[in-house]
């Protein structure tokens, strides 16, 4: 089980804040066919052992997430059916204040009608429920040794905690096995302890939600059981009381005051803004789209930033030989395209690395054969896609394993169950 907390727990620590996009979620049609790909890749797969090291199942990971990561901004690009110059030229937002708010566009490519420019003035940003409880001393103990318990109630559920405190506790002890309780409980609160200059602790809770509708008080609350004892606790630990009420943001778009309860929203379902800080007075950042030079090179950047960062994750791992095989199938992609590419201001590096010339793109993407230039870009956009699908369906192909046995060819049973094992990530102790 060792190996399966710490690939876990590398997944959690590298990925688990990694936001999803909309190409994350798929149709039944979609699941079926790679369920069947994965089906056809394993079927005639021979029997092998794979050696027992740690680092096979963050190779393993990082090549799943590489590869998710690829085929969303491919999908991203492929969105449109008007040919090969709208897959390039989907629009880009901008923000002239990114610190203020940054803004995506969302929409597809033929939202002809969409605003082509607005204004908007951040006056307050949404925030969080803060429950600050007492600075207690952390090496004593003030609470007596037995079994307490509270409610904690939110907008939607209501949950019974409870907890037990032992002769050898202290103050601090406590305040972590709550913070630990609260943060593995998926109530939707942070906790975390806080400390003074005296050294004494606190215990904080955050809530990941921010914004409150009118109807509502407070997005939490905590509540001592009726016993005696437990209402002491609370009353000591002081995490029942809101030192931070939580608050909606505020702006004006357009002339007109809006509020929302998070800091990112959408705009007509096109645009996606995220507030970071509060404008000047009367001074309104400005959102619009970039030119159309701008836009090939911004969704341009992120495929190559996408096929960069599988590049780094091959190198990573090629010391352990792991990654050898990785990156030769990735640069396989860059070098087969150098020249087409190297054409139109996109330098294929010694490692197979790009990097985007602006220049020689803007000049490809405005001569008249704009065919070409698109015809070069979507070439490589796909052949990047299968190596991402077959890497995804197929990750443990580019691990170092000990070939067992083949299979007899043309007469074996499909086995989900088995290829499910790496495709899905479920290791178990023999990796």
């Amino acid at each position: 089980m060792a190996i399966i907390d710490s690939a876990y727990q590398y997944y959690l620590s590298a990925y688990g804040k990694s936001a999803t996009s909309r190409y994350d979620t798929h149709k039944k049609s979609e699941l079926r066919s790679v369920y069947n790909n994965i089906l056809k890749v394993n079927k005639e797969s021979p029997l092998y052992k794979i050696q027992r090291n740690k680092s096979i199942p963050r190779f393993l990971i990082d090549i799943k997430e590489n590869a998710r990561q690829v085929k969303n901004v491919v999908s991203s690009l492929s969105d449109s059916s008007e040919g090969l110059e709208s897959s390039f030229q989907k629009k880009v937002a901008f923000s002239s204040d990114e610190d203020i708010v940054s803004a995506s566009y969302i929409g597809g490519a033929r939202d002809e009608d969409v605003s082509q420019s607005f204004d908007i003035e951040v006056r307050q940003l949404a925030a969080p429920q803060i429950n600050l409880g007492n600075f207690l001393d952390s090496d004593s103990l003030d609470l007596a040794p037995g079994d307490y318990a509270f409610d904690l109630v939110t907008t939607t559920n209501s949950y019974e905690f409870q907890y037990t405190v032992n002769p050898d506790d202290t103050n601090l002890s406590i305040q972590e096995k709550l913070s630990r309780l609260f943060n593995t409980s998926g109530v939707g609160l942070n906790a975390e302890i806080i400390r003074d200059e005296k050294g004494q602790s606190s215990l904080k809770l955050t809530s990941r939600q921010t914004g409150l509708s009118e109807n509502k008080s407070a997005l939490f609350d905590i509540k001592p059981k009726a016993s005696s004892n437990s209402i002491d606790a609370i009353e000591l630990l002081g995490i029942d009381l809101v030192t931070s009420p939580a608050q909606n943001a505020s702006f004006i778009l357009n002339g007109d005051e809006h509020t929302s309860y998070s800091n990112t929203f959408t705009i007509d379902k096109v645009f996606e803004l995220t507030l970071h800080g509060i404008s000047p007075e009367d001074e309104p950042s400005q959102i619009g789209f970039k030119t159309s030079v701008d836009a090939v090179a911004d969704n341009l950047q992120e495929l190559v930033d996408a096929y960069n960062s599988f590049i780094d994750t091959g190198e990573r791992y090629s010391t352990s030989q792991q990654g050898n095989r990785l990156l030769y199938d990735l640069r396989s992609v860059s070098f087969t395209h150098k020249n087409d590419l190297e054409s139109i201001g996109l330098v294929v590096e010694d490692n197979g690395a790009i990097s985007i010339d602006k220049d020689m793109l803007g000049e490809a993407v405005e001569t008249k054969d704009i065919n070409g230039t698109f015809s070069v870009l979507n070439s490589f956009k796909n052949s990047l896609s299968v190596k991402a699908n077959n890497a995804s369906i197929d990750p443990i192909k580019y691990v170092n394993k000990i070939i067992v046995t083949y299979k007899k060819p043309g007469e074996n049973y499909m086995s989900p169950y088995n290829a499910s094992i790496y495709s899905g990530m479920m290791l178990d102790h023999y990796c």
